[in-house]
């Protein structure tokens, strides 16, 4: 993890917000990062990175039930983009980018679609497409188990997650070599989560199969899909979907990628934002 200044509000329905921030220079451009399923919501190097060769500034939000953030059962995934607005508010940010990677890619759409006053831009990185009630939302995921038993919801999620291990299908080689090397501080994160916040990926995945209170197509700024067709975690799918929900979406398909290995276009992603911030 990269050291950074950690953030701690007041909801005004009582509950408490964790949020991480890198700072910067004043007035520099802030990228909104929304964590996957699991995470701490600590801020990760090769993110920071990536956003400070395009002069950005990162702030990243723990969802409630994850990393110190009070949990709100039955969340949707417009509740918990609503909360990092308010953290935004809080910090005087008057503009931003959002990106967000898997569990963090509705979070971030969630965003730009319920505070256009704010969001210039969007991305997301294998990102999950609203459920659709189909069988095909599920083809392809090597473990569909979490979000099936989340269909009938928050205690049956809950009681999955008592027996549910990590199936290594889900990951390409190259996925686990990107976690042994660049994104290794990713994997870390995500077993150390999954340990400490179960309740946060219980509530992720409830949130993703039920509406998620906003509808892509209220995604008003530029926004760019990138997805890998070789994921085996958010399948190919998704990213079209996605594509096709929104109004104004590129789709960087990239054919060999997995789940970890996609994020290796997050700087590309950064530059495409910077390139198309009106």
């Amino acid at each position: 993890m990269t050291e950074t200044v950690r953030h701690e509000i007041d909801l005004p329905d009582g509950r408490v917000l964790v949020g991480h921030d890198s700072g910067g220079p004043g007035g520099a451009p802030v990228l909104v990062w929304h964590h996957g399923s699991p995470q701490s919501g600590e801020l990760l190097a090769p993110v920071v990175r990536a956003a400070a060769v395009g002069g950005m500034r990162v702030v990243s939000v723990a969802r409630a039930g994850y990393g110190g953030s009070t949990r709100r059962p039955g969340r949707s995934v417009a509740d918990a983009a609503g909360d990092v607005g308010h953290l935004l508010d809080e910090l005087g940010v008057t503009a931003c980018h959002v990106v967000g990677a898997s569990g963090g890619g509705p979070h971030a759409l969630a965003l730009a679609a319920l505070r256009p006053d704010l969001v210039r831009g969007a991305v997301t990185l294998a990102g999950i497409a609203p459920y659709d009630g189909t069988e095909a939302w599920f083809a392809a995921m090597a473990d569909d188990g979490g979000l099936r038993s989340a269909l009938d919801g928050t205690t049956a999620r809950e009681t999955y997650e008592e027996t549910a291990e990590f199936d290594p299908a889900s990951f390409t080689d190259a996925d686990v070599a990107m976690l042994s090397g660049p994104w290794g501080a990713l994997g870390a994160d995500a077993g150390r989560a999954g340990e400490q916040w179960p309740e946060g990926l219980v509530d992720d995945d409830v949130a993703f199969v039920r509406p998620w209170g906003v509808d892509p197509a209220e995604v008003t700024v530029p926004t760019l899909v990138v997805q890998g067709g070789a994921d085996r975690v958010v399948p190919r799918r998704h990213g079209t979907s996605l594509r096709d929900a929104l109004p104004q979406a590129d789709l960087w398909l990239r054919p060999h990628d997995g789940h970890i290995g996609v994020l290796a276009a997050l700087p590309a992603a950064v530059g495409w934002l910077r390139a198309h911030d009106g």
